[in-house]
């Protein structure tokens, strides 16, 4: 049976020829588009391989009465209402693992910019401005020998932990399970970099509040979510000198930021790029091929992130295959 697939963006590796046999890929010649303009197409979609950037609710999976499958191309699923794709028999599959270490490289590469104020040199440069060495221009902040608070201690935190080693750092973490409590860990680490998945209990944890609690030597990096934090109040606290810098790759409302953080000098700001290199992007294609692959041949994907599905999937998959 030929399968249709709705991707919402044009991907860096060939979806349809990744995952084989009759296949009829509905993409974007370049760029992405958005679910809405695809609602014509989701009528009669198979699979659905979103951006992180596009929501999945019951009212899209509704639209898609036919869905088997929705292969997220990214390792957060927030975007996703599982429950809702469970109720509906709906698999839903992420991308684990094969972004780990490009997204913890570029994780040290915000620690460092921001703590030697790389973004506000650069800048320095580029406008002409820059007179010639001085003692005192851009004094930053030590990262070798100091404290590393990871929020969150899944694959990513630790990929940063084990780069924190060759900086002769101390590493503390916090879950929900272990490791020291969360105010602790502010209150001890000089760099504190976030790690943890977006939920009600995490969204504006690192509130004005919080933040108060951060040394004012401190440097906050986020590459996991943006309404994680606070983005008025880390402007703030920069502006006020509570905090030495921050990096952040990942913001409240992408693409658009907050104007408090754009007018601020001491953060770096990156477009979310944890991901962005050839081969993690390329793997992230092919885990959304194996998801979807491995749903069209009966079988369960090995990144479904509701194994509790299955049974349902299973029975659904059996009822095409006898009307077909």
């Amino acid at each position: 049976m030929r399968w249709r697939i709705v991707s919402t963006a044009a991907l860096p590796a060939d979806l349809a020829a990744l995952v084989g046999g009759e296949v009829e890929l509905i993409a974007p010649v370049a760029g992405a588009v958005s679910l809405a303009s695809l609602a014509r197409e989701l009528a009669t979609a198979d699979a659905l391989v979103p951006l992180l950037t596009e929501r999945v609710d019951a009212a899209v999976l509704d639209a898609a009465p036919r869905l088997r499958i929705v292969a997220n191309y990214a390792v957060g699923f927030d975007n996703i209402d599982v429950a809702a794709a469970t109720a509906r028999g709906v698999c839903v599959a992420n991308t684990p693992d094969v972004l780990t270490e490009a997204t913890a490289d570029l994780t040290f590469a915000l620690i460092l910019a921001a703590a030697r104020r790389l973004g506000e040199g650069e800048r320095l440069v580029r406008g002409g401005r820059w007179t010639g060495w001085a003692p005192d221009q851009l004094l930053g902040v030590d990262v070798h020998g100091r404290t590393l608070g990871l929020v969150g201690y899944g694959r990513i935190a630790r990929a940063v932990a084990r780069r924190a080693a060759g900086f002769a750092m101390e590493v503390l973490y916090t879950t929900r399970g272990g490791g020291v409590a969360l105010d602790e860990l502010c209150a001890r680490a000089d760099v504190i970099s976030v790690h943890c998945p977006l939920t009600p209990q995490t969204r504006g944890l690192f509130d004005a509040a919080r933040l108060a609690r951060l040394k004012p030597t401190a440097i906050l990096v986020n590459t996991a979510r943006g309404p994680i934090v606070d983005e008025a109040a880390l402007a703030a606290a920069l502006a006020a000198g509570r905090l030495a810098g921050a990096g952040l790759d990942v913001f409240a409302e992408e693409p658009a930021i907050h104007p408090a953080l754009l007018a601020c000098e001491r953060v770096v700001l990156a477009p979310h790029i944890g991901s962005a290199t050839t081969t993690a992007r390329r793997r992230m294609v092919e885990l959304c091929a194996s998801a979807v692959r491995a749903v069209r041949s009966g079988e369960q994907p090995a990144n479904l992130v509701n194994p509790e599905v299955w049974p349902e999937a299973r029975r659904r998959a059996r009822a095409a295959e006898a009307r077909a």
